[in-house]
């Protein structure tokens, strides 16, 4: 089974699996500091990898298109 290709309008295609939290705040048009907030009450799907916080792109995506 394949994922369905993306629309071309979608801000997410072409994003690695995980993403900063500054460029997932980008995409959403919030401040650096809240994203790090939403991330840290888990209101924002992230991982921790070598002491860095990324972002989960396809929650994200799932997280913004249930909106």
């Amino acid at each position: 089974m394949t994922a369905a290709p993306a629309p071309a309008d979608d801000p997410f295609a072409g994003l690695p699996l995980l993403i900063a939290v500054p460029k997932a705040a980008e995409l959403l048009g919030i401040s650096r500091a809240s994203a790090y907030r939403l991330a840290d009450s888990g209101e924002l799907p992230s991982r921790r990898l070598g002491g860095r916080v990324y972002v989960v792109t396809a929650k994200l995506r799932s997280l913004v298109n249930g909106l």
